[in-house]
């Protein structure tokens, strides 16, 4: 099965994550997160399979997640108010994100990717 890949191409770690896939002929489809981010039902599907806090979806180094002074409104909003604001606008969303409709990992480290996707 074809991964989805969510990235951003001027993003040096979702590069080192494309090289990664790319090395070890993984094939993935990939999507610009910033140009076509994911919808909010697919946010909400990927939180869901990915076991991970929603916090951990945001992009908390981001100028966008600076500018809007999110830090304070993430620790104190619902679930449901935090995937409003991820379906806003891609560059909130933390990435790469890399599912096959099952798994899903965020961000990139190459331990996590060996162990989720050679498996």
């Amino acid at each position: 099965m074809t991964l989805t890949f969510y990235w951003y191409p001027k993003c040096g770690t979702c590069r080192k994550a494309k090289k990664w896939l790319d090395d070890h002929e993984v094939a993935y489809e990939a999507i610009h997160i910033a140009e076509n981010p994911p919808s909010r039902s697919d946010l909400a599907d990927l939180y869901e399979k990915s076991g991970l806090d929603l916090k951990k979806f945001f992009n908390t180094s981001g100028q966008k997640y600076r500018e809007l002074g999110l830090k304070d409104k993430v620790k104190s909003s619902t679930n449901d108010e935090l995937l409003d604001l991820l379906a806003t606008d891609g560059m909130l969303i933390k990435r790469p994100i890399l599912t096959d409709g099952q798994k899903v990992t965020v961000g990139y480290k190459e331990e996590d990717y060996e162990k989720t996707w050679l498996a």
